[in-house]
């Protein structure tokens, strides 16, 4: 548990970056539910962060935007009934998150023409269906 986040081979998030908060958490748990803390938020702060290099942090910063509140992601877990697993829970969230952020773009489509063949069938069955409709029509000679 204790040690740095690793979202991938060359990222890494200090612990001392993140911070943790725990509470009470609702569904399963028999008695205990109301006397353990065991759903956890984990939040990192993203904008003061020196783990990413810049454009993977402008990228990051980009991409979750909609998820930032003041700079601050956070992710929180509370769908086991024991803290350790939800703490795990939340750092697989977190990294998988933060991974999936700082991925390059992917690579830009290059429009094709369709080929002979595939022009020739789709209007050879435009005419299929076309004769089809004709021949349900009634004959006004």
């Amino acid at each position: 548990m204790a040690g740095t986040l690793i979202v991938q081979p060359g990222v890494e998030i200090p612990e001392a970056e993140l911070s943790w908060r725990f509470s009470r958490s609702s569904g399963p748990g028999g008695q205990g539910v109301n006397t353990a803390d065991s759903r956890v938020e984990l939040s990192w702060d993203l904008a003061t962060s020196d783990a990413l290099p810049d454009a993977l942090k402008a990228r990051a910063l980009n991409r979750l935007a909609g998820r930032l509140v003041d700079g601050v992601l956070t992710v929180a877990a509370s769908e086991h009934r024991a803290q350790l697993r939800n703490r795990m829970a939340a750092q697989t969230r977190l990294a998988a998150l933060i991974r999936e952020a700082i991925a390059p773009p992917p690579k830009a489509r290059r429009a094709t023409r369709p080929t002979k063949g595939s022009v020739e069938r789709r209007i050879s069955a435009k005419k299929r269906r076309s004769n089809i409709k004709q021949n349900r029509r009634p004959d006004h000679d």
